[in-house]
């Protein structure tokens, strides 16, 4: 268990940064420090870092901790902002990536370019000076240069701080120990005294020992049955050998290149740690067993060993179980379980076996709430339970469990919300719990619900963005809370709401815009939010607006993607864009302009689904590009290739209807049903829609030409306002950016 970040400060202990195809060196570095244990001596001295913890913990890494983000950039924001420090893994893979640049620079922003640290794991630093060695270049341009006054990148170069992996250099362990003396701000020598009589010792005959380890391992499994009066010689070996492998030696048998010595070391240990009985050991011995097993988990995690992994972690979690019998009201020992559970659970997980990371995700939650509820003033407890609720959540809702998801989420708001009573650094995660409510009850049908989640985040992020002005991401975080939220009420047929706050939001996009356009992510979310507040415009009837806005969206989209032409996200969204130019042109009666941009939507939708076939935002979007492709072949009066695109989109969102009744979707399928005057396939999906409140002006238009029914529902339209019962939402000035 780790000591909670210090009182007022960063939630995580520090943010790994890093390019996708650099995910091997994130693992490693990821676990790498929230396994290693500082020294006794250092634990609790006050360094210009803060109060030395005992643990490395929390370390935000954003590929697991966004597995259910529905906003990457909102996330990867606030989790900058609620860390002491940034690890950016630099190689020419990094060095190119347009996030890994963004998140350099908003952490700059945040004041905080002092606790940047680099592990250099490919290419050279600031190769880029360097005739015809660009492409070598490992530094992204803003670990290069400095922030100047304005906030922008300035000609004067950086110096970071940085550790090196590549052979001929510092080493993993050095390394790793050179980035932990930044994170914690003492010296590397200090850190490195703890260890360097063992160092020393090994580095000597490191595969001479390796083999004496395995023919001691051997020999002890064979003995295994010998009488009792050796017991204690072999526990004595047995406690060696494990802190032998909490050692340095996997790290030193890596940089020579002996994976196959260290892999028949794992081997035999594992064997030998099944042939003793638990019972036998002290309980130091099994404690440092459940350490040296989950770290051979990680390592075949790692490898891509996941049986293996597996294997460890099953052995470490009946191990610490024993440990937790041992001593019933030891809430430290429950934990510890806890999080033995977790490892095997997310090992299951990236196994695809969502029924036993269930198991053990949920069990993990049970010894979490125990120990929660001994030591309830432990917010580092309170934080790890409600963590444990949202795998737990994040499973379920992927079963399509949407009811024990809404439990589980439920369960990790109200720890959000004690532990924002305490601290008002927790009100982020708090606005983030209901907005994942928000998002599991419109994927349910749940209208009602999904505006009283969506209102009450936007309430959070309002008030947090009003305490602290100069706060960009907070900014951001309010204008995706109003976008949102006027989304949704465009749904429930309030349009005049819908149209305010999504109006909202595209101003604070504007005067991000305006404090630095050289910010990609801002640019998207301004093109985003226009087309999506075109698209309300038209359905008020307002065409002019609406066409200045989707134009502007599909030039920000189009000068985005010739900028990065490999972004999976700039593509659908410029696919977005295309989709409501074309419904405008529709509207308007442009049938020869409105083909041009649905034809290549489609044919970039197509290419996507390749890519991500069980996106079900993609799913959507080309059904929806199937109906208005439809309509446009039916004003040309081609009433054959009108029905196929037609038939294309209904038979393409039926399977996606089994898992749940997501408006979106109800909306799409009865429309394909209606255009192919099948009325009658279309009266189940009509009905729910008309239970849930969906009431769009597109929808009743389409339902009024087909002389169908849809009164409107005066009780839902009177909760709706009940819920909105706050003043209009504050505007942005895009003259006067936020600073």
């Amino acid at each position: 268990m780790s000591d909670p970040p210090v009182a007022n400060g960063p939630v995580y202990r520090a943010f790994i940064s890093y390019s996708h195809q650099d995910r091997r060196w994130a693992d490693w570095l990821h676990k790498a420090l929230e396994t290693w244990r500082v020294p006794r001596r250092l634990v609790g001295l006050t360094t210009a870092a803060g109060v030395i913890p005992r643990r490395l913990l929390p370390i935000f890494r954003d590929r697991d901790e966004l597995a259910s983000a529905t906003d990457l950039g909102r996330k990867v924001n606030e989790a900058l902002a609620q860390s002491a420090s940034l690890i950016v893994v630099c190689s020419p893979h990094a060095a190119a990536s347009r996030w890994v640049n963004e998140e350099v620079l908003a952490f700059k922003r945040l004041g905080r370019g002092e606790r940047i640290f680099c592990l250099i794991v490919d290419g050279e630093p600031n190769a880029s000076d360097l005739p015809g060695r660009a492409a070598d270049e490992c530094f992204c341009p803003a670990l290069r240069h400095r922030l100047g006054a304005d906030g922008r990148l300035g000609p004067e170069p950086a110096e970071p701080i940085a550790a090196d992996v590549r052979p001929g250099k510092d080493g993993k362990a050095n390394a790793k120990l050179k980035l932990i003396a930044g994170l914690l701000d003492v010296g590397f020598d200090r850190l490195r005294q703890r260890e360097q009589q063992r160092h020393l010792r090994r580095l000597m005959a490191v595969t001479a020992l390796a083999v004496a380890v395995m023919l001691v391992t051997t020999t002890l499994a064979i003995s295994a049955v010998m009488a009792r009066r050796d017991a204690e010689r072999r526990q004595k070996q047995a406690e060696d050998l494990v802190g032998f492998m909490l050692g340095d030696l996997g790290d030193k048998l890596d940089e020579v290149h002996r994976l196959d010595i260290m892999q028949a070391v794992d081997d035999k240990a594992m064997a030998y740690f099944a042939s003793l009985p638990a019972a036998d050991a002290t309980d130091a011995a099994l404690t440092l067993r459940v350490n040296a097993l989950e770290k051979i988990g990680n390592v075949r995690m790692d490898q891509g060993a996941l049986p293996a992994a597996v294997e460890a972690y099953q052995a470490a979690v009946a191990l610490a179980g024993e440990l937790a019998r041992r001593a019933p009201a030891d809430a430290g020992r429950k934990a510890v379980w806890g999080d033995s559970l977790k490892w095997l659970g997310q090992a299951y997980w990236y196994q695809g076996d969502l029924g036993a990371a269930l198991r053990n995700f949920e069990s993990a939650g049970a010894l979490l709430q125990a120990a929660h509820a001994a030591s309830p003033a432990d917010p580092d407890l309170a934080f790890q339970l409600a963590a444990a609720h949202i795998d737990s959540g994040r499973v379920l809702e992927a079963r399509g469990d949407f009811t024990a998801a809404q439990g589980a989420y439920e369960a990790a708001l109200a720890l959000y919300q004690e532990l924002a009573a305490r601290d008002p650094k927790w009100q982020t995660y708090l606005g983030s719990a209901w907005d994942s409510l928000g998002k599991l009850a419109l994927q349910r049908g749940q209208l009602e619900q999904a505006v009283t989640a969506y209102r009450t985040n936007q309430r959070i992020q309002s008030a947090l963005a009003a305490r602290t002005p100069g706060d960009h991401a907070q900014q951001e975080h309010l204008l995706l809370a109003n976008a949102i939220l006027g989304r949704t009420l465009g749904l429930c047929g309030e349009l005049e709401a819908a149209v305010r706050y999504t109006d909202a939001a595209v101003q604070v996009a504007q005067a991000l815009n305006a404090f630095d356009p050289a910010v990609m992510p801002w640019k998207d979310l301004l093109a985003l939010y226009s087309q999506q507040l075109g698209g309300l415009q038209r359905q008020a009837g307002q065409l002019d607006a609406a066409a200045r806005l989707d134009a502007e969206a599909v030039r920000i989209l189009a000068e985005l993607m010739a900028k990065d032409p490999t972004s999976t996200g700039y593509a659908q969204d410029f696919a977005q864009a295309q989709l409501e130019a074309a419904r405008l042109h529709v509207a308007r009666h442009a049938v020869e302009a409105a083909a041009a941009p649905a034809d290549a939507a489609l044919a970039t939708v197509r290419t996507l689904r390749a890519q991500s076939p069980d996106s079900r935002s993609l799913l959507l979007l080309e059904a929806q590009l199937h109906l208005v492709r439809g309509t446009i072949a039916a004003q040309r009066n081609d009433l054959s290739s009108a029905r196929r695109e037609w038939t294309q989109a209904r038979d393409g969102l039926e399977p996606a209807l089994r898992a749940g009744d997501d408006p979106n979707f109800l909306a799409a399928y009865a429309e394909a049903r209606l255009r192919l005057d099948d009325g009658d396939g279309a009266q189940a999906s009509i009905g729910k829609l008309a239970a849930m409140g969906y009431r769009t002006p597109d929808f009743v238009a389409l339902l009024e030409s087909r002389q169908i029914a849809y009164p409107a529902n005066a009780e839902f339209a009177q909760r709706i306002a009940a819920i909105m019962d706050e003043p209009p939402v504050a505007r942005t000035d895009p003259s006067t950016p936020p600073r």
